[in-house]
């Protein structure tokens, strides 16, 4: 699979290093142009066809991604759609789900409750039917993936495979940097946890003539085939956890993935199939689109490396933690708990809501040093002055200075992303990156601007004092490089 391996074929066989120029890029349709290129999935379409994929008002072209700066494969209409159309129906037998590989869903979740991730299951059994070659049933499926090299549509796999000094570089002071070596972690566990499966489920691994997994598979493999997999994925739902995670030809990375669609991927149970229905009209030639979820785009660029600058869902997380050596700490965690909060809280901050309602007095609380300053404190939304005005200066102080730390944290302004996404000599990693940063420090700016008119100080000195007051009151504010609270 694309992603089981960076500098060729990722799902850990000998797949064509010639695919690894083509890549995908900025799925948005303004963007892309018609390619001369000649079309080279039809063995996955043929593949598809003859064992019963009803997928003929789709088609899977070669475009020109401006925003990429090269050619990428994408799924589009194969003719005009019409709103509640289904563009493209593929029965469950060619779908890659747990139940499908193990033949059995007591062992799938077996495996997926204890040590290993649906993912990980996933990878490791696509690792493994590759090195079956053209003997896989899986074999032309397998090579349209590997094609892709674990790519989203903006040319740049997940972060899981950039190397450190770019991680370091490029995401300096973004809440996904923590999240990347949080995720990178995780899945050094599951690799060291292969072999379990190996000897759990061995009535599957019996067909194939290879040794161990951990033998047979380097970290750097496995991890590749994680983000390829992780790339790929569609989240069914109701269905059984077996089935849940599922690998759909013709899915992603070949369609789009969209924040803003309304395009639904689901599983049809009396046809015993996922299909895509449009919710609204679809030109013919024109990209075809799924909807992601919720997602903010750190999480896309994570999983699926891409970066939606329309995201309705983008967010910032902004964490708070009361000590519990606090004297007050009893009475602070009941006018808390009355108010539907915790003493270790999450905050959602966007460009759109860039000051939650319940975030200043969830610090008036925190900073409080009397019982009658816990008291005075309320979080009725138009509740009348009655409330300590030195301790909302104070918590005003407090977040502004928790919100210019954040700032000032990133290697560089946010002009200088405008400036790294205009260029057109920077790599499809820079510009994705720069994406991501702009998108987090406009809401950071959002946030100071509507602190400021609160009435939240913005000189040096104030912001110092501010700095000094939290340390002595031990309020732990979500460190920049723990990943705590920071990834949506």
């Amino acid at each position: 699979m694309s992603a089981l391996r960076v500098h060729g074929p990722m799902l850990g066989g000998a797949m064509h290093a010639g695919y690894r120029a083509r890549s995908r890029s900025g799925r948005r349709v303004s963007g892309i142009t018609r390619s001369t290129a000649v079309h080279t999935a039809s063995e996955l379409v043929d593949w598809l066809k003859e064992n019963g994929a009803k997928i003929d008002a789709v088609e899977v072209k070669t475009l020109d991604i401006p925003s990429a700066g090269r050619p990428l494969d994408v799924v589009v209409a194969g003719r005009p759609l019409a709103a509640g159309e289904v563009a493209l129906s593929i029965p469950e037998h060619l779908c890659v789900t747990l139940d499908r590989i193990f033949e059995s869903e007591f062992v799938a979740e077996l495996l997926t409750t204890d040590k290993l991730s649906e993912l990980a299951c996933l990878a490791l059994y696509l690792m493994y039917e590759k090195k079956l070659k053209k003997k896989s049933f899986w074999y032309p499926y397998i090579k349209e993936l590997d094609k892709q090299q674990a790519r989203g549509p903006q040319a740049v796999e997940s972060p899981l495979l950039w190397s450190d000094r770019e991680l370091d570089s490029l995401l300096q002071g973004s809440p996904l940097l923590p999240a990347v070596r949080q995720r990178q972690s995780g899945i050094r566990k599951e690799y060291e946890a292969l072999d379990t499966v190996w000897f759990m489920a061995g009535s599957l691994f019996n067909k194939y003539p290879f040794d161990l997994p951990t033998e047979t598979f380097s970290f750097e493999l496995f991890q590749q085939a994680f983000a390829a997999v992780q790339a790929s994925i569609v989240h069914l739902q109701g269905v059984p956890i077996a089935k849940r995670f599922a690998l759909v030809p013709l899915g992603p990375p070949l369609m789009a993935y969209s924040s803003t669609s309304k395009n639904m991927i689901t599983y049809d149970e009396e046809n015993r199939a996922v299909r895509l229905v449009v919710s609204g009209p679809v030109e013919a030639g024109r990209p075809v689109a799924a909807w992601c979820g919720p997602q903010p785009n750190n999480r896309l660029l994570l999983n699926y490396g891409i970066v939606d600058e329309h995201n309705p869902f983008d967010k910032l997380q902004f964490t708070f933690t009361l000590p519990t050596s606090d004297p007050l700490f009893t009475a602070k965690r009941a006018v808390l708990t009355d108010a539907g909060l915790a003493t270790q809280q999450n905050f959602d901050v966007s460009a759109s809501r860039p000051l939650p309602p319940l975030l200043l007095p969830y610090m008036m609380v925190a900073l409080a040093a009397t019982p009658e300053q816990v008291a005075s404190v309320s979080f009725a939304e138009n509740a009348a002055p009655g409330h300590d005005r030195e301790l909302e200066e104070a918590a005003l102080a407090a977040l502004m200075s928790y919100v210019q730390r954040r700032t000032a944290a990133y290697a560089h302004p946010l002009w200088r992303d405008l400036e790294i996404i205009n260029d057109p000599s920077s790599s499809p990693r820079q510009k994705v990156a720069a994406r991501l940063t702009k998108i987090e420090k406009s809401i950071l700016a959002a946030a100071a601007e509507a602190l400021a008119v609160r009435g939240a100080p913005t000189d040096a000195a104030a912001l110092e004092a501010a700095q000094a007051r939290l340390r002595a009151a031990g309020l732990r504010m979500g460190s920049l490089f723990d990943g705590q609270g920071h990834c949506g």
